[in-house]
């Protein structure tokens, strides 16, 4: 119990700590930074994540393609 009790403070501190260094130059800029970064992250992940979908996607048409050949085959 205590130690939750310590991570919420140390959450709640540190939240109170970010918003009042947001309210600079320098502190916006850095956010602005982190904000950016994330989203570029972000983005990568999801490229990465639909171009290893189109992969699995090809290659599951080309498994169905030759699944139907071999069953054609079969009853010929």
């Amino acid at each position: 119990m205590k130690g939750a009790l310590l991570l919420i403070a140390g959450v709640a501190i540190g939240f109170v700590v970010a918003h009042e260094v947001a309210k600079t130059e320098k502190g916006k800029q850095f956010f602005d930074e982190v904000d950016g970064k994330a989203k570029e992250f972000g983005d990568a992940v999801v490229q990465g994540y639909k171009a290893r979908e189109a992969e699995l996607r090809t290659a599951v048409a080309n498994a169905q393609d030759a699944i139907d050949d071999l069953a054609k085959r079969a009853k010929a």
